[in-house]
């Protein structure tokens, strides 16, 4: 009897972002995709998410053959080096800008020469270990996007990855219909499809849109243009750099991550750029206005990125009257209020911005509902699995199945770490394993956690109390004023009662102790302190002694 098939999502359900599913036959597996998710506001000091793969670490009888990529959005790569910093040896499957932006991600950290990438074009058929795998062409908002169908003893299992039925692709590729209805002619057993756009009616408009909404803003600038987008969406580069072509811009890139992955498309003929056209940032000084065009990072208001640093001032190009900026994205969840902030800057500071809905400088790359239900009607699925969204949207997802005629049982909602099961006796859900966030900060990597988190969460609202007391333990005396040190929480010059009601919990709690080990001391002292600041002020900052024997 044939192994049951296990399907374990690691990342991307319940959530917008580090997409990572694995699949099991027996001891053989293959992987999709190794994202990471930008943090939330409340993820202070965190750079960014990747999945927690250690369920694949405990898994030590496990055979991973490939790891195969949809599309090379961070969200769907990002994690690759960390991945391949354990899995070194395990070969990767990517289309051909996909690839050329995984190779900039590995030599980041030396793994270039270590890891094998395989290129596909979508339409092939790829051989990952005993897994059997055809690829289709889907159209989302970066090219060379590939969907996969595993072969399995009970059917299909066709995963879409991200997509949208755009008949009039700026690369001039549409999506593979024929492909996707010869599938119901062979039988899917499970369709796993994108969620994220499930309470959005109608279709999701063509990337070719973009053209005349970029057209109408260039046309009417008269100083510098300044756009801001994803760093991998090649697709926009080159609609942006076509617009310079039409208004005679010279166009120049800001942002490390930006110019890799400009240099890689170059490099592999992916970007059609005029001669002489590409300018240094420095050499902008000498150009007027009118003829510039500056294609920065940022668009999700990450504090480092390029417009960030130009709406603080913090960034070599000062924004200035007269100037266009353009913000060819839409925030992530959970960036909104952020990239808002920066924008309301950026008009502060005397620019002109333009984002989506005043222009059509963006549209979404994932199908809304009318694409959803095409895509249900073109493979004909006996199951479904909600994917790449939070709950809310797989919750859409699967009511959209139902009313689309589909029965209820048959869709299957799952967050992150559930088990999907399929074999001859069809689809159900099974254990769960872990599934959860792992945070990194800097180069650190796990190491941040929840109580991190909160941690630092009390620190930004209240601040700290750092107390440092002089004690004579055998007599139970404060050996002169304690020393007290706050920051965020109140301008202690001007706070000369609360000092002293400070000094005077000190000197109380040292008098009524009866012994004990200076940890216990210091215990005592920080839980009288915090009582009385919370008495005193109604907040709750973290308060810290040290004890000095006298």
């Amino acid at each position: 009897m044939p192994e049951t098939l296990r399907i374990v999502p690691l990342g991307g359900l319940g959530e917008v972002g580090k997409n990572m599913t694995v699949f099991e036959m027996g001891r053989d597996a293959l992987i999709i995709d190794t994202g990471i998710m930008f943090p939330t506001n409340d993820m202070l000091g965190v750079d960014y998410i990747i999945p927690d793969y250690e369920y694949l670490n405990e898994r030590s009888d496990l055979r991973i053959h490939g790891i195969l990529y949809t599309h090379g959005h961070e969200d769907h790569i990002g994690a690759v080096k960390h991945i391949m910093e354990r899995y070194p040896e395990v070969p990767l499957y990517a289309t051909r800008l996909t690839a050329g932006l995984l190779e900039v991600k590995l030599q980041e950290v030396n793994l270039l020469n270590k890891v094998q990438i395989n290129q596909f074009v979508e339409g092939d058929t790829l051989e990952v270990g005993p897994f059997t795998v055809e690829t289709f062409h889907v159209c989302h908002s970066i090219p060379d996007c590939s969907g996969f169908a595993i072969n399995t003893p009970y059917g299909l299992v066709v995963h879409t990855g991200d997509y949208k039925f755009d008949n009039n692709p700026v690369d001039g590729r549409k999506p593979d219909y024929a492909k996707l209805a010869e599938f119901s002619q062979q039988g899917v057993k499970l369709l796993m499809a994108d969620s994220t756009n499930a309470m959005s009616p109608g279709w999701t408009p063509s990337e070719s849109v973009i053209d005349a909404g970029f057209d109408r803003s260039f046309r009417k600038a008269n100083g510098r243009v300044i756009v801001t987008s994803f760093a991998s969406l090649i697709s926009r580069v080159q609609q942006v750099v076509d617009t310079c072509k039409k208004y005679n811009r010279k166009i120049a890139f800001a942002g490390y991550s930006m110019n890799r992955n400009v240099d890689m498309a170059l490099n592999y003929g992916l970007l059609d750029v005029p001669d002489g056209m590409i300018v240094q940032l420095h050499e902008i000084d000498n150009l007027p206005p009118s003829k510039i065009c500056i294609m920065a990072t940022g668009s999700q208001g990450e504090p480092s990125a390029v417009l960030s640093r130009m709406a603080s001032g913090r960034h070599r190009i000062e924004v200035q009257d007269g100037d266009t900026i353009i913000v060819s994205a839409h925030p992530i969840p959970g960036n909104e209020e952020t990239v808002a902030r920066i924008i309301n800057e950026l008009f502060r500071r005397g620019a002109n911005v333009i984002y989506d809905p005043l222009e059509d400088v963006h549209v979404s790359g994932h199908g809304n509902q009318e694409d959803m239900r095409l895509m249900l009607n073109l493979t004909q699925p006996e199951h479904l699995m909600p994917i790449h969204g939070e709950l809310r949207m797989l919750k859409a997802h699967e009511k959209l199945a139902v009313d689309s005629g589909m029965n209820p049982r048959n869709v299957h909602v799952v967050e992150n770490g559930t088990i999907v099961e399929v074999d001859q006796n069809g689809v159900r859900i099974g254990e769960r394993v872990p599934g959860g966030y792992v945070f990194v900060d800097g180069s650190r990597v796990g190491d941040v956690g929840r109580a991190v988190l909160h941690d630092r969460e009390i620190l930004s609202r209240d601040g700290f109390v750092i107390v440092v007391a002089n004690v004579d333990r055998k007599r139970h005396n404060l050996v002169g004023q304690p020393d007290i040190v706050s920051r965020g929480f109140v301008y202690l010059r001007e706070s000369n009662d609360l000092l002293n009601k400070i000094s005077n919990v000190v000197k109380k709690t040292v008098s009524s102790s009866n012994g004990g080990s200076r940890g216990q001391l210091q215990n005592k002292l920080e839980d009288s302190i915090s009582s009385l600041l919370y008495n005193e002020t109604r907040r709750r900052p973290m308060v810290f002694t040290v004890v000095n024997d006298s």
